[in-house]
């Protein structure tokens, strides 16, 4: 894995960002072009460069498989692929059809097609959150493609060794960190920004980004007394900070920096071949006496442009891989790192994760499991992450950073609900 995949482990989301002016120059000469072999219409997908191995040829594989168009693949690198993309979808040069995440923003705007039509023949055989996370008034907005769950990763011996029983709480996960430290290993890590916990700490709270009425839900008691617990943690030393690589990447707790690092399921294979049977995984603990265990789902999804001169044959290209194409699905969940096939006929019949530790972590993502919010901008999350860094970095009082949070989020709220 490479720093260009920072953006694709911490957003998992992104806003449309309209606003942005521009094509894709920034890209350079190095835009991964990949032609299928396909006759009829030229259809253009694009992708964000995934760091496992494999990735962008297994993408370029299935697309020259297609025989009814010639699907070139755009496989954009860098750390902003979201701004090069929405640039991109204001030209004549938009892509037929995209990865991204569920926005309502891209819905209202009318830039994504709905594919109900698509879907609804085998929406049973997707996992039901998936649906719904892409449903707006009754109309499916996007295809599923992968579900990837984070949660703790930490090394038995260690625990062992220190005592230490896995966190339940995060009383206790601070606490056993302290155990944990040495002078030669940290306790914990979170990532350098803490951003990938923010909705984790959220949702083991008790509460909710927004209530069924698209109100504000997460300006709770509970929530306020986590960050003044992270602040603690942050400040306890037994913290790892600063590592080589952000929180994605698997090398801090495989190199023996820390002894528990929040991570996700598509790096377990790495883990596991450099740890072995000394891997184990657990959820994010309960904050405060109403807390729950909670597992963060991200992924990524195919949406079709709704404005692409080819929108027919696009739609009918991603029933083809997306939804017709099994064999293709699991191999892209599967193959390249470890992420869960949202269709539940594929995942049941996965051997990869029928046994081990694989199957706990689907275990875990099925019991703990919670999804974005279609309502929830990348404004809204960005005022979470300055709650994050003038709480837990600088000190600031949690109550009063919520409520800066809070302005900001009711503006979101507004324009998207009014």
């Amino acid at each position: 894995m490479s720093n260009r995949n920072f953006d694709r482990r911490t957003a998992l989301r992104a806003a449309l960002g309209l606003a942005a002016t521009g094509g894709l120059a920034a890209c350079g000469g190095n835009n991964g072009r990949g032609g299928g072999s396909g006759s009829g219409k030229a259809l253009t997908q694009y992708f964000h460069a995934y760091g496992e191995a494999g990735t962008e040829q297994a993408i370029k594989r299935y697309a020259k498989a297609y025989k009814s168009a010639n699907v070139t693949t755009q496989w954009i690198t860098g750390s902003n692929f979201e701004s090069k993309l929405f640039a991109t979808l204001l030209t004549d040069k938009a892509p037929d059809c995209f990865e991204f995440h569920p926005q309502l923003q891209m819905i209202e705007s009318g830039q994504v097609a709905d594919l109900s039509d698509l879907i609804n023949p085998v929406k049973d055989d997707f996992n039901p959150a998936d649906i719904k996370s892409h449903t707006v008034d009754g109309k499916i907005y996007g295809i599923r493609m992968i579900d990837d769950p984070q949660f703790f990763f930490y090394r038995k011996s260690m625990f062992e060794k220190a005592g230490v029983e896995v966190p339940q709480t995060l009383d206790e996960l601070i606490a056993a960190a302290a155990k944990l430290t040495t002078d030669k290993v940290k306790g914990a890590y979170l990532g350098n920004t803490l951003h990938s916990i923010i909705d984790p700490l959220i949702w083991s709270a008790g509460a909710q980004h927004l209530d069924d009425k698209n109100q504000i839900a997460y300006h709770t008691d509970a929530v306020v007394g986590g960050f003044k617990q992270l602040r603690k943690l942050f400040t306890s030393g037994d913290l790892l900070l600063d590592a080589p690589t952000d929180f994605w990447d698997p090398s801090a707790l495989n190199q023996g920096l820390t002894a528990m690092q929040w991570c996700g399921m598509w790096a377990m294979p790495q883990m596991q071949e450099a740890l072995g049977d000394d891997l184990g995984i657990f959820p994010f603990p309960k904050v405060g006496d109403a807390g729950k265990l909670s597992v963060y789902n991200g992924g990524w999804s195919m949406f079709v442009n709704a404005k692409s001169k080819n929108l027919d044959e696009t739609k009918e290209y991603v029933k083809w891989l997306w939804i017709d194409q099994k064999e293709y699905q699991e191999d892209w969940a599967l193959s390249y790192g470890f992420h869960i096939p949202p269709r539940k006929s594929i995942a049941e019949s996965a051997d990869k994760l029928k046994s081990g530790l694989p199957a706990e972590g689907v275990k875990l993502f099925n019991e703990y499991g919670n999804f974005d919010n279609i309502g929830w901008t990348q404004a809204s999350r960005t005022a979470m992450e300055d709650v994050m860094a003038n709480c837990v970095r600088k000190g600031g009082d949690p109550d009063k950073e919520l409520t800066k949070a809070d302005a900001k989020v009711n503006r979101e709220l507004k324009k998207l609900f009014g």
